[in-house]
């Protein structure tokens, strides 16, 4: 009879394992992604608005890209931080926007634990990577404007490597260790993530496990990877501004002023979005208030760049004109 109990007790346990186990990978098979189901009435609109921000950036970084690698009098490091931070522009909003725009087009957009899995990975790599990329620029252009005389030692091109590469790397390690973090948790209830894209926080919420390490992790890795990297900005810029007052034209202030204060408006965009997100995943913020911080520097981030540190810039300027020169000239010859 003992034996008996045993036998139908160890059945129970196993039986109910089998069956919780079963209900965990039927419920992390895939997600479905609510957009602003809300808001139906909007979400057409929204999709023709996001498809022509997602166009314009992907032109206006390649266009970057293409420009800077055919003329050779721009292979210098602040031209090749600007590619290199085009490269991530067109890959972070690649990686977004269009599950984005299925997402606002579908009444019922679902995608899988892998999809979901991948696009977290490669939001953070190329998330993480523009942090510190951003940062690299902004003590490139100290550098030139502090230190002018010996900014070609300070920025030769084996510092410039080691900052590119620094970057690229740091931001695969943050999302190689963050995704596989995440999804290691078990999945279980619903399967709805109340967002636009598979973005940490939204699916944390769906985890049934303690993630409190996980939130120190967040915590202290946000601090490391975007509050340390804008707050070396803002003395970078600091110190600029002190040596642009210095300038004796005035006409030269202002212009230096000007775009001093567009790159800030862009870097406080970005990282003053991303902190707010990530510093606490499980903030108490409404999905639909985490939904456009998120697009504050999933949207306008990647395509506010390129306008602000190219088209302002004159050497980026006459670049387009000689090559466009180039054209017309192959074409008649």
């Amino acid at each position: 009879m003992t034996s008996y109990l045993h036998f139908m007790t160890l059945k129970t346990i196993y039986g109910s394992t089998i069956a919780t186990s079963a209900q965990n990978d039927s419920s992390v098979a895939e997600f479905i992604l609510l957009g602003f189901s809300a808001f139906p009435e909007l979400q057409g609109q929204m999709f023709g608005v996001f498809l022509v921000i997602y166009l314009v950036t992907l032109i206006g970084n390649a266009l970057i890209v293409t420009i800077i690698f055919l003329d050779q009098s721009l292979h210098i490091p602040m031209y090749l931080f600007l590619q290199n931070l085009s490269v991530v522009e067109m890959s972070f909003s690649a990686a977004i926007t269009p599950e984005m725009l299925v997402v606002l087009n579908t009444e019922k957009a679902t995608i899988s634990f892998g999809g979901c899995f991948a696009q977290m990975y490669f939001i953070l790599l190329f998330g993480g990577t523009e942090c510190f990329l951003l940062g690299a620029m902004a003590y490139d252009r100290f550098a030139a404007i502090c230190h002018p005389l010996s900014y070609p030692v300070i920025m030769n091109k084996r510092v410039f490597m080691k900052l590119v590469m620094f970057s690229w790397i740091s931001g695969i390690m943050v999302a190689t260790v963050q995704t596989s973090w995440v999804f290691s948790f078990p999945y279980c209830g619903h399967r709805e993530i109340n967002h636009l894209f598979c973005e940490t926080p939204p699916v944390l919420e769906l985890v049934c496990a303690d993630t409190f390490l996980f939130e120190v992790y967040a915590f202290t890795g946000t601090i490391l990877i975007v509050v340390v990297p804008f707050l070396l900005i803002l003395l970078s810029y600091t110190r600029i501004l002190f040596a642009i007052l210095k300038m004796p034209s005035t006409t030269g202030r202002q212009k230096a002023f000007s775009t001093c204060a567009s790159h800030l408006t862009s870097v406080t965009l970005f990282y003053g979005t991303a902190s707010v997100t990530y510093l606490q995943p499980k903030s108490r913020y409404s999905p639909d208030t985490k939904k456009l911080m998120s697009l504050a520097y999933t949207l306008l981030t990647p395509l506010l760049n390129p306008l602000i540190y190219s088209l302002r810039n004159k050497e980026m300027k006459r670049a387009v004109v000689k090559l466009w020169q180039r054209k017309v000239a192959l074409q008649t010859a």
